[in-house]
């Protein structure tokens, strides 16, 4: 975004599936611009969060939790959003669940 009234909003997550429940509410019902989202590990190891969710936490069927799914700690998103959009973007991370939001 070369918007100058742009700012950076990060939120870290516990889960992939609420990482991506925010990216979803960032994109589609406030406009933010997918190639303005990006996605990240907390740390240097690949993980799907901090706890299984989704796909990977057990069903009503099994008990068993997925060991391909590597849960190596949170996940950051990060977004630029016009300064106007910093409120409804922090609302988005909230309620996807994110743990911790800066803005900077």
């Amino acid at each position: 975004m070369s918007d100058e009234s742009a700012r950076t909003i990060n939120g870290r997550f516990a889960t992939r599936e609420a990482a991506d429940r925010a990216i979803e509410h960032l994109t589609q019902e406030h406009g933010i611009n997918r190639g303005d989202v990006f996605v990240q590990a907390i740390g240097s190891r690949n993980t799907s969060g901090a706890t299984p969710s989704g796909g990977d936490a057990p069903s009503r069927d099994s008990e068993t939790i997925r060991a391909d799914a590597p849960t190596e700690g949170e996940l950051e998103v990060s977004a630029d959003v016009r300064e106007q959009d910093l409120p409804a973007a922090r609302r988005a991370f909230e309620e996807a669940g994110a743990v911790h939001v800066t803005v900077s």
